[in-house]
């Protein structure tokens, strides 16, 4: 029979596409290529069922004569991609009186009637979009099931069942076209990231009935576990059944394999089984994937009706991918080229377990993904004993500071009441992996009675476990189970392999020994910020940093100062080492001073009776500090021009820890980063000041040494004069978090209180501190990075800004031609893989 323009028979030469006819048609007729005993099948395009959806049916004669005589059908979705969904499929179509009587002889009364019962049903729920509820009163499949069914249908519609094939089928097809179409639907789709104007196919199957004498039934089979990723053969068999009933929690169905649990489809037929692993292992082998197979049985015949790609999680999708390729049937750059680089971060944070129930109390912004459980503290100081005590702990704040940083690496987690994306809690909490909800405002903090109270009415007090899921940014009750982190060998391979891919750089932002040991095993090419104020805020240097702050002139600066640059010589000697010659680009001192000094009257007596001061001279001193938009104010590059004795003395301990760490490793050559620059003159002044104590220390060491000086380009200005800049520097790194806050003159901390409503209503596609804003900050970018090359023909672009780990913002850092990008350590993975995607489709393209 040959095909009409709105049908086509699959057959193995027949036109039929993924983008013409969806997914399911073109795997099926992949599988009448193998030679696979595959139903026959008739495939129905895009434009066809898109014409059925309004009204205009195909030759419902010329479609039933591609089947044999009295055949039963079925209807499937085929749509472009799986993920998107489509309506349920219906069975059995063409099952009217007669054909009931046919089935009779060949089958029995008892499988003929349930057949009928079951299309009748279908067919009343699907096509005439009757209430399921009218059939709860129907019992069983027998000869008072149906009569009960038919009687059931024609009370409620008004008429007889349709005994015409042809009728049944044109209602199907127009009930599933409809369905597509509406609106509802549509919506579900573009929620999983369909287009708009997605079509849907739909394919005509010859029905195998799975039911009769003999050894029959369905099932599904697949050769690998969907959980872990390892061979193992898993899937369902029902005896008597019909579709996907095996998959619906009967207890009769089989197991596949030998079980000591229970009888196995193995053991019943053997030979069937057997055909059914080549069948698999062929399909996995031609089609180069893990295939789903759903057959079903017919007096001992194995009949393949389907086959689809293997659900699988995080680790089981890194898994498959870096097996098929290991064994040749997929290249390492297709294998780089299934995993999407998001789910990586699942495999490198601990997990609640997907099974687990969850008693979420409250949500936020997903800040740092991971998940952890610990009882609830209030400040950095409880945080810190929990830990001593051995009590995991999670530290709840309204939102944190520079000072938090010690309790935040004593806890498991930390929920804060304010901040965004690149709040601190979030940048720290990316940093080190530690999970982190940050922007929960539908929750009530009562920091005095030390209480969260939960939009339900629950109260939360200190001491109460719970468990904070950074990936969902959900806050739940309790202690759910867990999912380890996964980085095994096949993690591992891949990411080998993704090195070798990459045509840009992958640096971490490390701001500890512990940060720079993670991004040294993610094989990161560097570190692309190192913040040393972080440094400052240990116990033991907080109180000579104050000490500093008070100092009335710059000798005394200097002299206070002179006990802190061993602290600061040892941290960057260590961070020199751990990288192993690897470059280390270090931002120098950037906060305002004030965030260093107590805002409480307890924290300001204390620190009055350490520097042996009277009360009022430190609160008066404090007060005098204070500035309206401190982010705004002192801070960056101002203090390094205003207090040049702190830029000099962590020049000095960059030099000397550059000199004791290359004694004894590969030579180091440092990157000193100068920040919140916006204007040339900035720039001159700290690089004289830089040259100077470079020029002392080598004279006073009798050593030599090379160091690279740049600018962290984070205001407007810096990016739209970069050409004055740049000939004085060696690199220019993109601050893209405060970058962002400038152009659009937004608070990073307080945007997430109203970014949700404004995304939602269209105002801005994405958040931009999330994702970088392309059009805007990107236009900054692009402009900066230009006219700092045409000024300085070598200088090195980089961003350094969270942005850095984000797929979308490094496809369009490649485009600019930026040298390298700089994320959190846990994110390098992440980074490197969406980078060496981007590097295989431009070779592809």
């Amino acid at each position: 029979m040959q095909n009409n323009p709105d049908t086509t028979l699959v057959t193995p030469t027949a036109a039929i596409a993924n983008a013409t006819h969806g997914g399911r048609a073109k795997c099926l007729q992949r599988l009448t290529r193998l030679d696979l005993p595959v139903p026959r099948t008739v495939a129905l395009s895009f434009d066809t069922v898109h014409r059925i959806a309004q009204g205009q049916l195909p030759d419902m004669t010329a479609l039933l004569a591609q089947f044999p005589d009295g055949a039963l059908l079925c209807v499937r979705p085929s749509s472009e991609d799986p993920d998107w969904g489509g309506p349920g499929a219906v069975l059995n179509i063409g099952m009217n009186d007669a054909r009931f009587e046919t089935l009779s002889k060949t089958l029995g009364r008892d499988a003929a009637r349930a057949i009928y019962t079951r299309f009748v049903q279908s067919y009343a729920i699907n096509v005439a979009r009757l209430d399921p509820d009218m059939f709860d009163d129907v019992v069983g499949e027998g000869r008072e099931g149906l009569v009960a069914s038919l009687r059931a249908y024609e009370a409620e519609t008004e008429e007889p069942f349709p005994m015409d094939p042809a009728v049944q089928l044109s209602g199907v097809l127009q009930s599933m076209a409809r369905a597509w179409e509406g609106t509802s639907a549509r919506l579900l789709r573009q929620a999983k990231g369909a287009p708009a104007d997605a079509g849907l196919g739909l394919v005509v199957q010859q029905m195998i009935f799975g039911l009769g004498n003999g050894q029959s039934g369905s099932g599904v089979l697949q050769l690998v576990d969907s959980a872990t990723g390892l061979p193992q053969i898993t899937g369902r068999y029902l005896s008597q059944s019909q579709g996907r009933d095996a998959l619906e929690g009967d207890a009769a169905a089989l197991f596949l394999t030998h079980d000591p649990r229970g009888p196995s489809l193995e053991e019943l037929a053997p030979e069937a089984f057997a055909e059914l692993k080549r069948h698999a292992a062929l399909m996995r082998q031609r089609l180069r994937e893990e295939m789903q197979v759903e057959f079903a049985l017919e007096n001992g015949s194995v009949h393949i009706l389907d086959g689809v790609r293997v659900a699988r999680s995080s680790r089981a999708t890194v898994r498959i991918a870096v097996r098929l390729a290991d064994e040749g049937i997929i290249s390492h750059e297709e294998a780089l080229m299934r995993v999407p680089p998001r789910t990586l971060t699942e495999l490198l944070h601990r997990q609640v377990d997907p099974r687990a129930p969850r008693d979420v109390i409250g949500s936020g912004i997903a800040a740092s993904p991971g998940a952890a459980t610990g009882r609830i503290v209030f400040s950095s100081t409880e945080a810190q004993a929990s830990a001593s005590r051995g009590e995991p702990c999670i530290l709840v704040r309204r939102e944190t500071s520079p000072e938090d940083i010690r309790g935040m690496h004593a806890a498991q987690a930390v929920l804060t009441e304010r901040g965004g994306i690149t709040s601190h809690a979030a940048v720290i909490g990316r940093g080190i992996g530690l999970p982190c909800v940050v922007g929960a405002s539908n929750m009530r903090f009562n920091l005095l009675k030390k209480q969260i109270i939960a939009k339900d009415g629950r109260i939360l007090s200190d001491g109460d476990i719970i468990t904070v899921d950074g990936s969902r940014g959900q806050v739940l009750v309790g202690a759910p189970d867990m999912q380890e982190a996964a980085q095994d060998d096949a993690f591992q391979r891949l990411m080998e392999w993704a090195y070798d891919a990459c045509d840009i750089g992958i640096r971490a932002n490390a701001d500890t020994p512990a940060d720079a040991q993670t991004a040294r095993n993610f094989n990161a090419q560097g570190i692309g910020l190192c913040r040393t104020e972080h440094m400052f805020f240990e116990p033991g240097r907080l109180t000579v940093m104050r000490e500093m702050i008070f100092a009335e002139t710059g000798e005394d600066r200097r002299a206070v100062l002179e006990r802190l640059l061993p602290m600061q010589r040892e941290d960057f000697t260590q961070l020199f080492r751990i990288m192993e010659g690897k470059p280390v680009c270090i931002r120098l001192f950037d906060p305002p001073l004030h965030e260093f000094l107590p805002a409480d009257r307890a924290g300001q007596r204390a620190l009055a009776e350490a520097l042996n001061l009277p009360l009022s001279d430190v609160t008066r001193r404090i007060e005098a500090m204070s500035e309206y938009n401190p982010m705004l104010g002192l801070r960056g590059v101002r203090l390094g021009v205003t207090v040049p004795e702190i830029y000099e003395m962590q020049a000095r301990a960059i030099f000397e820890a550059t000199i004791d760490a290359s004694a004894d490793g590969d030579p180091v050559v440092p990157e000193i980063m100068i920040p919140l620059v916006s204007a040339r003159r900035e720039v001159e002044l700290i690089k004289a000041s830089v040259d100077a104590v470079a020029a002392a220390v080598r004279v006073e060491r009798d050593s030599d040494f090379n160091f690279r000086l740049g600018v962290m380009v984070e205001t407007p200005r810096a990016a739209l004069r970069a050409a004055e800049i740049a000939p004085h520097c060696a690199f220019l790194s993109f601050g893209t978090n405060d970058l962002t806050q400038m152009t659009y003159g937004l608070s990073r901390d307080d945007a997430g209180r109203f970014m949700s409503d404004y995304v939602q209503q269209g105002v801005f596609p994405e958040d931009p501190f999330h994702s970088l804003d392309t059009d805007g900050v990107g236009e900054l970018l692009t402009l900066g990075a230009t006219r700092g090359r045409a000024a300085q023909p070598g200088i090195t672009l980089s961003i350094c800004g969270e942005h850095g780990g984000n797929p979308e913002s490094i496809a369009f850092c490649r485009d600019a031609g930026f040298d390298y990008v700089s994320c959190s350590p846990f994110r390098v993975p992440v980074a490197r893989l969406a980078a060496a995607q981007l590097a295989i489709a431009n070779k592809i393209g």
